[in-house]
């Protein structure tokens, strides 16, 4: 009995320590890019396992994705209770990030269709796309430097947040050797 209950006790210990693969891939990518911390953090908690650097490169701009979609509709949603000066930043900002949106998809569809023959042309076109969405980010805090104030704190944070991603998955894109 004693026997079995010391078996049991290894085996659940040992299973409890197993790293999935996806998380090895995770840590062992995250540590060089632009914000480390946040990579880990975002793609720990990815719902779907990467284990290529493929995978987790397209993991990245999902979560890019989500984020700015969310940020999106948050800014649409500000435009009803903003006044004229502040609408205005807010739709474009908002249509900005919309565009954002657009490219990080172009992006994870061409990250899903990589041949060798064609790979450093779509390449080429991940990396200007995801370059693109980095560029409407920051465009659209600039947008609010017209108006007098600060950029509001909490749109700042979020774009902030959505810049970071983004400029995760473009890092990890960088990484991609081959389809």
């Amino acid at each position: 009995m004693a026997a079995s209950i010391f078996i049991f006790t290894i085996f659940t210990l040992a299973s409890s320590a197993t790293v999935t693969p996806s998380s090895d891939l995770v840590r062992s990518s995250c540590p060089h890019a632009t914000f480390p911390k946040v990579c880990v953090h975002t793609l720990s908690l990815y719902k779907g396992p990467a284990t290529t650097p493929r995978e987790l490169a397209q993991a990245a701009i999902k979560v890019s994705i989500s984020r700015a979609s969310k940020a999106s509709e948050y800014l649409s949603r500000l435009q009803k209770e903003a006044d004229r000066r502040e609408k205005g930043a807010l739709k474009d900002c908002a249509s900005q990030i919309a565009d954002s949106v657009d490219d990080l998809r172009n992006t994870l569809s061409e990250l899903k269709e990589l041949r060798r023959g064609t790979f450093r042309w779509q390449m080429s076109n991940a990396k200007t796309w995801v370059s693109a969405a980095l560029t409407n980010e920051g465009t659209c805090l600039d947008g609010f430097k017209e108006i007098e104030g600060s950029v509001p704190s909490d749109i700042k944070r979020k774009l902030t947040n959505v810049a970071k991603v983004t400029s995760n998955a473009l890092y990890l894109i960088n990484r991609l050797d081959h389809p």
